[in-house]
């Protein structure tokens, strides 16, 4: 999904691929004019990985986890993984880059998920996870009034995380049921290139049926 998004915004932006894996970041940066690869790790962000980022527009937070099961049979490590890379570690990277972002009025773009919305059974960890990070945005939006912030719940998304999901479910995966990552990336787009006078708030995206 990151690369999505990032193939739609190079067109408009000069890009900072951020994220651990250094050799895919370059690869993908290769494609794409103005885009550089910046290698770190979510969830021990420092201050030094943001040291020579002097402008930022638009931050876009894609990264997340989703261990599933019943909620008795989550342990500690569960919790804690999910909500270090689902919600601590944008929490972090946002505050570091804050001064950035305020000065260029920007824009803060969270893919949540519809797990942000409703919490379904064997899901308690991942939707307690989206569902924290959507009053981030509220939260966010409220306290910074000169930034724009966009919430981007997606449905089931034909991704390698999906693939993980279906895995975990027991079930077969066939990307044809689900939504293109490039329609996310469509998305995302259209509240970022939205007139200066247009705040979106949020987007919610769906599969058709088939």
């Amino acid at each position: 999904m990151g690369s999505a998004i990032a193939r739609n915004l190079a067109t408009t932006h000069d890009l900072l691929l951020g994220g651990r894996d250094e050799t895919s970041l370059s690869v993908l940066a290769a494609e794409l004019p103005g885009a550089q690869a910046w290698p770190f790790d979510l969830t021990n962000v420092a201050s030094a990985d943001v040291a020579a980022v002097s402008r930022l527009d638009v931050i876009v937070h894609s990264a997340g986890i989703a261990l599933l099961g019943p909620l008795a049979e989550a342990s500690q490590d569960d919790w804690r993984r999910t909500f270090d890379v689902n919600v601590f570690a944008v929490a972090e990277l946002t505050n570091l880059v804050l001064p950035q972002l305020r000065a260029a009025s920007g824009h803060v773009v969270l893919i949540n998920s519809g797990a942000g919305l409703a919490a379904n059974p064997g899901w308690g960890v991942y939707a307690a996870s989206k569902f924290a990070l959507r009053a981030y945005a509220d939260a966010l939006r409220g306290d910074e009034p000169s930034l724009r912030v966009t919430t981007v719940y997606p449905g089931r998304t034909a991704t390698p995380m999906q693939q993980d999901v279906r895995r975990q479910e027991g079930g077969e995966y066939d990307p044809s049921k689900y939504i293109d990552p490039a329609s996310i990336g469509r998305a995302v787009a259209s509240a970022v290139l939205a007139t200066p006078d247009a705040h979106i708030t949020e987007i919610n995206v769906r599969s058709r049926p088939h």
